[in-house]
């Protein structure tokens, strides 16, 4: 059964579209909740900063490699099958994780929970662009965004709070297993099959193969995919150093840092439900170059008053929430613009972009902590060499045309002709 759409604007029904949302609550859940628990975790488990870490490029290298193998999947087999299998055995794993009697079996635990996860996230992006195209599939990649952003802001002070009382670290990893239980109950009641037969794509590995080689050759494509993707390393290097920047650093408490944190993933939510409303009247590249240079300007002063030894709280703060405000407006954006340049393989362009995004992020996360608990240094290198390499692949998408036999033509169009 399609999934259920109003018609005229291609816009799926609000019970689909919020469980879409659920779903990509995996990936901030999983991460986020559990930040502020870094430096007790650290002690309990006998390791330090960068070991700690660890544990979020094992969930990070997961999620890239469930994207690579579930994308292509969802374009074969359908939609329905990926997320329920996904979600079902994220559930199981996170489960463990809270029993992991050492770091080595949590490292390999949160691989399993981000290679099973990944399925809403990857699958749920392929379930947009079946149904939507154009301006109404960014502003829907948005509203996804902004749905998202509440995990982030809610998780950290969840986690905080379990953390600063009985439930201790492993205590955030039993509701994590709650939340995914959940989301794998409302896929199973809401989301139904959007990908027809007879749009499916046959074939084994060397077809998969063939869709990755076909959607890399798409230039503009593989710039607006990495203008994504280096933004989220940004805000990886943000997401892992956290924890140690304001407790370690700033000095904030862990209920404090929690609130901190989720001033931050607030910043990005409200400024991603605006460019939900900005998407229809500006150029949706207008709106990702503006997203990345303020990205750029914010980390690379933080990177100045940092190595100025003027870094204080209001600084940090400040500086941290403007560049939250240019990723709130990249994400969407990129994503619906990236995708719409692929439309005959929704499902692996979906995946290799999530990737991409996924492998750069649990690249940076140990390398934030290389320079220690107590230095802000790394952190802000990180962010800034991220917006900067962003802003640059935004020169691969110029001069792009639609790829040959596109049902649906390019973004840029579609959004130009709803303006």
């Amino acid at each position: 059964m399609p999934i259920p759409s109003t018609g005229a604007t291609q816009r799926p029904a609000a019970l689909p579209t919020a469980t879409l949302a659920l779903l990509s609550f995996v990936l901030p859940l999983a991460t986020d909740m559990y930040l502020p628990a870094f430096p007790a975790m650290a002690d309990d488990l006998g390791t330090d900063a960068s070991g700690v870490q660890l544990t979020l490029t094992a969930f990070l290298f997961g999620t890239a490699a469930g994207q690579l193998v579930l994308g292509p999947l969802s374009d074969r087999y359908g939609r329905r099958m990926p997320i329920l299998t996904g979600a079902a055995v994220c559930t199981l794993a996170t489960a463990l994780c809270a029993a992991a009697p050492n770091l080595g079996v949590l490292i390999v635990l949160r691989f399993v929970t981000g290679f099973s996860g990944a399925a809403g996230l990857v699958v749920g992006r392929a379930v947009i662009s079946d149904v939507a195209t154009g301006a109404v599939a960014a502003r829907l990649f948005g509203v996804l965004m902004a749905l998202g952003g509440i995990a982030p802001i809610v998780a950290p002070l969840a986690g905080g709070a379990v953390v600063s009382n009985a439930g201790g670290w492993r205590g955030v990893f039993w509701i994590l297993s709650g939340a995914s239980l959940l989301m794998f109950l409302a896929a199973l009641s809401f989301i139904p099959e959007s990908l027809p037969k007879e749009r499916r794509r046959p074939g084994g590995v060397g077809a998969t193969l063939q869709a990755v080689r076909s959607v890399l050759t798409d230039r503009a494509y593989v710039g607006y995919t990495l203008a994504f993707s280096f933004a989220c390393g940004a805000l990886f290097c943000y997401i892992a150093g956290s924890a140690f920047l304001l407790q370690n650093v700033l000095g904030f408490t862990v209920s404090q840092a929690s609130v901190a944190f989720s001033l931050g993933a607030l910043t990005a939510t409200l400024s991603s439900t605006v460019n939900t409303k900005l998407v229809g009247r500006c150029h949706p590249r207008l709106l990702l170059r503006i997203g990345l240079a303020t990205m750029l300007v914010a980390t690379t002063a933080a990177l100045l008053v940092t190595l100025a030894g003027q870094l204080n709280r209001v600084l940090a703060l400040g500086l941290i929430g403007i560049a939250f405000l240019g990723i709130g407006q990249v994400f969407g954006t990129a994503t619906a613009l990236a995708i719409e340049r692929v439309p005959h393989a929704a499902g692996t362009g979906s995946a290799v972009l999530g990737t991409l995004q996924s492998v750069l992020g649990g690249v940076a996360s140990p390398l934030v902590g290389l320079g220690g608990e107590d230095t802000a240094v790394p952190l802000f290198v990180g962010m800034g060499s991220c917006s900067l390499i962003a802003v640059l692949a935004l020169l691969l998408t110029r001069g792009g045309t639609p790829p040959p036999g596109s049902p649906r033509g390019d973004m840029e169009h579609s959004a130009s002709a709803a303006t």
